[in-house]
């Protein structure tokens, strides 16, 4: 049983979120990517689940979230979708379906919601994607912001490297959160950006802010599962917290498994009909 006792089993919402952060209390958001897992994450007791373009790396195996395509995430989506009773899902819109015409990302991000049943979507940009955002908001569609690192524009930037350490960049992203929130982002997730900057931030914004290798001072945290859990054993960053060694348990149970049907031992007789 998880030592985590959730205070009360009704839907969480974009308002219970943004009173999350009234009230102090922290925001615990996981990236999943399937019925099952989602299921296990919303039974703990996790504010958000967000099915993330990630899987394009974790579920996929590439090397950057590019090559994910919008029906792929749909599927992704909507199997979270169905393990989620309690927990907000999120979505993230992929590459190449909102920074061109803001008209296709609205209706992409409405195809999202119709065929998923998720709560939300989540768009990688500031004021680059301001028209998208709109036409998305007035869709009546919940919008969750990302600045600092994002991999969707990993060429564009060079590597994976922190994001916002110099003045300029730093101002930016700044700017770009205020106007997140005016547009009426109901929160934001900032990732690996210098810690003090992410405090300023979240202290300055009335949404709340999700940090990810950002820092204690946000309102909230994001971990993808398979990384916490030590099933994604070769991704090793340093705000990773490993909460399991599920990687080399696996591994260790499927070759007791492989030993047990190569000597017979399995299935035994109370294991057949």
């Amino acid at each position: 049983m998880s030592s985590y006792t959730v205070s009360d089993n009704k839907k969480v919402t974009t308002k219970r979120i943004r009173q999350m952060k009234a009230d102090g209390e922290k925001i615990a958001m996981i990236t999943a990517y399937d019925y099952s897992m989602s299921s296990l994450v919303d039974e703990a007791g996790v504010e958000i689940i967000l099915v993330g373009d990630s899987a394009s790396n974790v579920m996929q195996g590439n090397f950057t979230t590019v090559p994910i395509t919008l029906d792929e995430m749909i599927v992704y989506g909507k199997t979270v979708a169905r393990g989620a009773k309690r927990a907000m899902v999120l979505i993230d819109m992929p590459f190449g379906t909102y920074k061109g015409d803001p008209y296709e990302a609205q209706r992409n991000a409405i195809k999202i919601m119709q065929q998923t049943g998720a709560d939300g979507v989540k768009l990688e940009g500031g004021s680059e994607i301001r028209e998208a955002i709109e036409l998305i908001l007035r869709a009546g569609i919940p919008v969750c912001g990302h600045l600092g690192l994002t991999p969707q524009s990993v060429y564009q930037f060079g590597g994976f490297s922190l994001r916002a350490g110099e003045e300029a960049e730093a101002e930016k992203l700044k700017r770009d959160a205020r106007m997140l929130q005016d547009l009426g982002c109901f929160c934001l997730v900032l990732e690996k950006i210098p810690a003090v900057l992410a405090k300023q931030v979240t202290d300055e914004l009335q949404i709340p802010t999700i940090g990810i290798g950002a820092g204690n001072g946000t309102n909230g945290q994001v971990l993808v599962l398979h990384d916490m859990l030590g099933i994604n054993r070769g991704f090793k960053p340093k705000f990773l917290r490993l909460y399991d060694n599920l990687g080399d348990q696996i591994v260790n149970s499927v070759g007791n498994y492989i030993n047990d049907v190569k000597s017979g031992d399995f299935p035994n007789e109370k294991e057949q009909y």
